[in-house]
């Protein structure tokens, strides 16, 4: 799987796409798709998707909105020309009634006509700006996932959805504390600056080194825990709305979509796609 990962660095997003479409890799997406968002995904019954939008739109730093598809719509042309939610993710958890009940590589068998995928922004997204900028990335440079914990800061609630922030950590150089904050500001639509820097006590994390989803990363001398909002944020509120099913990515598998990462692109506006193809 290394040597496969290391080939899909060097790919375009359709050729990467095509490769976990066929379900020849099913990890992380850390460090794959230079230059272009990644997402994370929450797909949900109709009759939830109002509550699920207006909490996005509630918490947009760990839900920052970038791609909604219509009713029963698998094809999400906003975000890419070729993209089909049910098989362009590595890895899917399918939850229902607020229970994860498995995870699946490709879930065409559990699509229905009444769900609404939503399309949220990802911090793997400004990590290509911190390696262009020679900031290292442990957890890619070791080909592992990004360490994500529950914290203690509370989101705003919309409907039955509510519950803890989940956030992402990398140990950053204390030299280049101040610019990783100022690089991953310039990315709004990827949760922005860290929401905490320093001691993991402060935001209810009792052990760095033992995250809820991802894999434990070191804090190394002449370094400092920073933490991010993170995508998995829905996936605690899920638990607690209950829905009769929900489907998510697997945290740090991401969807690899074909808008670019420039601070400055306009998410939402489909002319950021290079074929010019729009719903």
């Amino acid at each position: 799987m290394d040597d496969l990962f290391h080939q899909l660095k060097t790919l375009s997003t359709t050729e990467v796409r095509a490769q976990i479409r066929a379900c020849a890799y099913g990890a992380h997406t850390a460090g794959l798709g230079k230059k272009h968002l990644q997402a994370n995904l929450a797909i949900l019954p109709e009759a939830y998707a109002l509550d699920f939008m207006r909490f996005c739109q509630r918490n947009p730093k760990p839900c920052p909105l970038v791609g909604v598809s219509d009713t029963g719509n698998p094809h999400m042309q906003t975000l890419g020309h070729d993209i089909d939610i049910r098989t362009d993710v590595p890895a899917y958890y399918v939850y229902r009634h607020g229970v994860l009940s498995e995870s699946v590589e490709d879930i065409t068998d559990f699509w229905q006509d009444d769900f609404v995928a939503f399309a949220l922004g990802c911090s793997f997204t400004f990590e290509h700006a911190l390696e262009r900028a020679g900031i290292p990335i442990w957890h890619i440079q070791n080909n592992t996932t990004v360490p994500m914990f529950t914290s203690d800061i509370q989101t705003v609630p919309a409907g039955p959805f509510h519950g803890a922030m989940v956030v992402s950590m990398r140990a950053i150089p204390n030299a280049q504390l101040d610019e990783v904050i100022a690089i991953s500001k310039q990315f709004p639509m990827a949760h922005g600056a860290p929401v905490h820097v320093g001691d993991p006590a402060a935001i209810g994390i009792a052990d760095v080194k033992k995250p809820n989803w991802g894999d434990p990363a070191p804090v190394l001398a002449g370094t400092t825990p920073v933490f991010w909002a993170c995508g998995v944020t829905p996936q605690v509120a899920i638990t607690q709305a209950k829905p009769p099913i929900c489907i998510t990515h697997k945290p740090g598998h991401m969807l690899i979509t074909d808008i670019s990462d420039d601070a400055d692109t306009t998410i939402l506006n489909p002319k950021t796609i290079p074929t010019g193809e729009t719903q």
